[in-house]
């Protein structure tokens, strides 16, 4: 059949979990993108909540089985030859939503065509059919290459140390913090410091996060402690005690793909706006968090849009981010936090 000749690859990806502004969880996933043509190919699916097949939580005889299906060692899960290259991130119901295409072999080539989306076990591309994707047309050797690295190991590539160590003084805040992230996936100790704590336990954690109470000479002494044992760990500055900011900050630091492979590379939050920056058409929300006299948590929905590529300017309610206050930016895949600024800017990137 036509298709260009496309690259193929694999690389890290995620989808970031959260505290939503509803009081709902939103939960943390690892998982191996495709990437096709030297670019993630979820990112061509502007508005799109989804992981791929690939993700680093499923038991090892379950990703080595989705790995031979997209290798065609196996029959296709759905009728005229269809795989889900997208799902639900919550569960794996087709009654969810997912995007699925016909997967081919011509030759010593693999052929992906007729993108769509499918909610039951037959799809309809008329309807629901992704008509500006594909077809691809991907050389055997690289797409084998690719995806038999993956099953080298029989298992999904393990995240990339999803456990936080928090470091702070409110007890009461770092236990709801620990709650929250491990409500939606991510490890989270508690300690005063990290004095003594053997190197291989440090080794454990992809980030640290420090209370406001903490001083200086304090996290200098946590700095010592895992450059000593060979860590490098993300190191995150708390905003706020408020649960789902501080969420947030872990999450952007867990996070560590290369500018390119994120959708939302900058936020910037000054004069009663919000300077943002995505890579691609993605869907967009904007969440305010404040702190009034009495240090009780106002929180406010901002904004919830698709935004196209490039950078966006959008005005905020005067009254959301008076005073100390923050906001959030998040897309499907990538969150921001910063303070508003009433004078120089401050950033979240």
């Amino acid at each position: 059949m036509s298709a260009a000749y496309v690259s193929f690859g694999l690389a890290p990806a995620m989808r970031a979990g959260g505290v939503l502004a509803d009081g709902g969880y939103q939960v943390h996933r690892d998982f191996v993108d495709f990437v096709v043509d030297g670019r993630p190919l979820l990112f061509q699916l502007s508005d799109l909540d989804a992981v791929s097949p690939l993700a680093s939580d499923v038991p090892p005889a379950i990703f080595t089985a989705q790995v031979r299906s997209l290798l065609l060692k196996t029959e296709a899960p759905l009728p005229e030859g269809r795989y889900v290259i997208y799902g639900c991130p919550e569960c794996e119901d087709l009654a969810c939503g997912a995007v699925t295409a016909v997967i081919e072999s011509e030759g010593d080539d693999y052929i992906w065509r007729d993108f769509a989306w499918q909610t039951d076990e037959n799809a309809d591309l008329e309807l629901n059919g992704y008509h500006g994707i594909g077809p691809f047309r991907f050389h055997g050797t690289e797409y084998r290459a690719a995806l038999g690295a993956l099953l080298d190991g029989a298992e999904a590539p393990a995240a990339s140390r999803r456990r936080v160590l928090l470091i702070g003084a409110r007890v009461a805040v770092l236990a709801k913090l620990a709650a929250a992230l491990r409500t939606i996936g991510i490890g989270a100790d508690i300690a005063h410091d990290a004095t003594g704590v053997p190197a291989e336990e440090l080794r454990a954690y992809g980030a640290v996060a420090f209370g406001r109470a903490i001083g200086e000479p304090e996290r200098a002494a946590v700095r010592r402690a895992f450059e000593g044992a060979g860590v490098d760990v993300a190191f995150v500055d708390g905003l706020a005690p408020i649960v789902p900011l501080l969420v947030a900050q872990i999450e952007h630091a867990l996070d560590r793909r290369p500018p390119d492979q994120r959708r939302l590379t900058r936020l910037t939050v000054t004069d009663g706006a919000a300077d943002i920056e995505v890579t691609s058409a993605c869907r967009v929300r904007l969440t305010a968090y404040r702190l009034d006299r009495l240090y009780r948590t106002h929180t406010r929905e901002l904004f919830d849009d698709v935004l196209e590529p490039g950078r966006h300017r959008i005005p905020l309610d005067a009254k959301a981010v008076k005073g100390e206050s923050f906001v959030v930016a998040r897309t499907s895949g990538s969150v921001l936090a910063a303070g508003t600024a009433h004078g120089p800017a401050r950033h979240g990137h």
